[in-house]
């Protein structure tokens, strides 16, 4: 198992990101990441601040899946609640890991209140300026349903997400 891996981040209207993470799990059906400091700009859901400039974040990927689920913190480590980023799927070679953005995602705070989808505008700008095709525009809306499958069956989120916190991904990283 790698000590970290490269994350290409590709979003088809802002070019590629690369993400240097610490793998934490490693298993066929998902791989466990922490990044300790989230170098982007401050995240909002509506005026709600998710994920600071500075924070941690545990990145559940889901290989097979055309999601990832990230464990969104502040700067402070203060647990905000749960983002589910929808892709394209993922190539893993080694340490290398190349993924495209699908423009949709969905937050679930912490708090208990309901959860909700951002970004369909930006799904509906990207269709339109052809930069995502008709056959990736089925596979979110797919993936999509099956998250609100998910969440009406109140299984969401995945379990695994539920279970390792930041300090159990610390942990397992701990010599």
């Amino acid at each position: 198992m790698p000590a970290s891996v490269r994350i290409h981040y590709h979003r088809p209207d802002r070019g590629t990101t690369i993400f240097v993470e610490r793998l934490v799990l490693d298993r066929p059906d998902v791989k466990v990441t922490l990044l300790e400091d989230y170098r982007g700009r401050d995240a909002y859901a509506g005026d709600r601040l998710i994920l600071s400039a500075g924070a941690p974040v545990v990145w559940f990927v889901y290989p097979r899946l055309g999601r990832d689920v990230g464990r969104f913190h502040l700067r402070d480590g203060t647990f905000t609640g749960w983002y589910t980023n929808l892709r394209a799927p993922i190539r893993i070679d080694g340490d290398q890991w190349d993924c495209t953005d699908l423009f949709l995602d969905h937050w679930l705070p912490a708090d208990g209140s309901p959860g909700v989808w951002l970004d369909e505008n930006e799904l509906e700008a990207a269709t339109r300026a052809g930069l995502i095709g008709p056959e990736q525009i089925d596979a979110v809306r797919a993936e999509q349903a099956r998250v609100d499958t998910e969440l009406a069956a109140a299984r969401w989120p995945p379990p695994l997400a539920s279970a390792i916190d930041l300090e159990a991904a610390r942990r397992a990283l701990a010599p």
